[in-house]
């Protein structure tokens, strides 16, 4: 009944006074998911033509592009139009920050990504885009029959979040039943705490960073602590990929679900698992592009990189948006019925592969396997410094063998070339990245995409 009153009566009475049409876009995309391709397909170029009449009206980016190109919005009648305007990158939103503003927007919140895999993007967002992506994840969060009020523990290292824990804030989490959890510091007696405050909590839904779940669910492991009698239903992971050994590790500890969650605070919440394990598209907000290199569509079923149009961003326009990520579309039908459009693999960042010294582009995976299954490895990181250097950094303990060191040298120069070096450093711990994700490998190759990807 609490989370009824909260789900039915608090929440949505807060965000009206925020402004907000959440509950009236979740009631709706609750419909919309049932609907076939060729509905939502319709769906999404009604609303790509509202989006473009809009911004040639009031964003002066767009306004100027389109009378330069010769752009008729109503012109657009089907997706492929969208491919006639040019890819949106990070650059050009940092070197046209004022003029991708709407004139007539009015509250815009200014956000900005961590910055994981480089230079923080500053972008601007309103409150038709807030409600649409709030929408989205309840909407999500409701596939798995927990509900906003049903008690949440969220692990998360974003200083957005951390840094706004002011005492209203505070009140609200409490009301809510939602208890934020810091993952930057992952030290023995912090993750004690953690276990503690989980045990404590006895949280219905897990939400954070996968690492970061999947490291407490170690901890208490190795403690022998049970933490699969909480009455814990699902843990809802997102930010960073989500490896099969996290999410085995979750599933055996907590005793509960995962679901996958793709998206960005720039891009929008892109994707989401259902319990029938497919990985659904918002697709009544978000149109996927998978492309080449050279910005040409792939074939289904092929890897490219993942170029997003929000259509709920007239006021901050994200207009095929590259966001530098690798992954594929699936034209299969989802057993679960849901009519939502899905994506095969998140294969991860493009940062998240490797070069090899012939140019062929290897998935980060080959190499991160190699490390992980060693004994005595308690944390690494393999960072690709270019074609010629790659450094592994490893905690170990006292099981760890060091004639494991000449293993990891040749499957790296198997993989990478015998000719590269591979230099292997112990350090007593490994930092996360500013936004407190972790990432277990990152490449500063930039492929030439002459080789394939394997």
């Amino acid at each position: 009944m609490y989370t009824q009153l909260i789900s039915n009566v608090i929440f949505p009475l807060q965000e009206r006074l925020k402004k907000h049409a959440t509950v009236a876009v979740r009631k709706r995309m609750e419909e919309t998911q049932w609907w076939d391709r060729a509905r939502l397909e319709q769906l999404q170029i009604e609303r790509l033509r509202t989006l473009f009449k809009e911004v040639a009206l009031h964003v002066p980016y767009y306004r100027e592009l389109f009378n330069r190109i010769g752009f008729d919005s109503e012109q657009v009648t089907r997706l492929v139009d969208l491919t006639r305007l040019p890819l949106l990158t990070k650059a050009d939103i940092r070197a046209n920050l004022e003029q991708l503003k709407a004139d007539n927007a009015q509250g815009l919140a200014r956000f900005n990504t961590g910055g994981s895999s480089g230079e923080p993007l500053i972008f601007f967002i309103g409150n038709e885009r807030v409600s649409h992506d709030v929408a989205a994840k309840w909407r999500a969060t409701r596939w798995w029959g927990v509900d906003i009020g049903d008690p949440e523990i969220v692990m998360w290292g974003s200083p957005i979040e951390l840094l706004s824990q002011d005492r209203i804030r505070m009140l609200r989490d409490k009301l809510m039943r939602t208890k934020l959890l810091p993952a930057f510091e992952m030290s023995p007696q912090k993750l004690d705490w953690f276990v503690a405050e989980i045990r404590a909590m006895r949280p219905k839904m897990l939400f954070g960073y996968p690492s970061a779940l999947a490291h407490v669910a170690a901890h208490a492991e190795a403690k022998g602590v049970r933490m699969d009698d909480l009455g814990t239903k699902i843990a809802f992971v997102t930010s960073e990929k989500l490896y099969d050994h996290q999410r085995d590790k979750i599933i055996n500890i907590f005793g509960c679900r995962v679901a996958n969650g793709y998206g960005g605070r720039d891009a929008g919440f892109i994707a989401h698992e259902c319990p029938a394990g497919g990985m659904h598209i918002t697709a009544e907000d978000i149109i996927v592009e998978i492309l080449d290199p050279s910005g040409n569509p792939v074939q289904m079923g092929a890897a490219g990189e993942i170029v997003v149009t929000h259509l709920a961003t007239r006021e901050f326009p994200f207009i095929r948006y590259r966001t530098g990520d690798i992954g594929v579309l699936d034209d299969r039908a989802c057993t679960c019925g849901r009519g939502l459009p899905l994506l095969k693999e998140i294969q991860g960042r493009s940062t998240d592969f490797v070069v090899a010294q012939d140019g062929t582009v290897i998935h980060g995976l080959a190499l991160v396997y190699v490390v992980r299954d060693l004994p005595g490895v308690k944390e690494f990181k393999i960072v690709q410094e270019s074609l010629a250097l790659t450094r592994v950094m490893l905690v170990t303990d006292v099981t760890f063998d060091p004639v494991h060191e000449t293993t990891i040298m040749e499957n790296f120069k198997r993989r990478l070339g015998a000719a590269v070096h591979i230099d292997i450093e112990r350090v007593s711990g490994i930092p996360k990245e500013a936004s407190g994700k972790f990432r277990f490998i990152v490449s500063k190759v930039k492929p030439s995409h002459q080789g394939g990807i394997t």
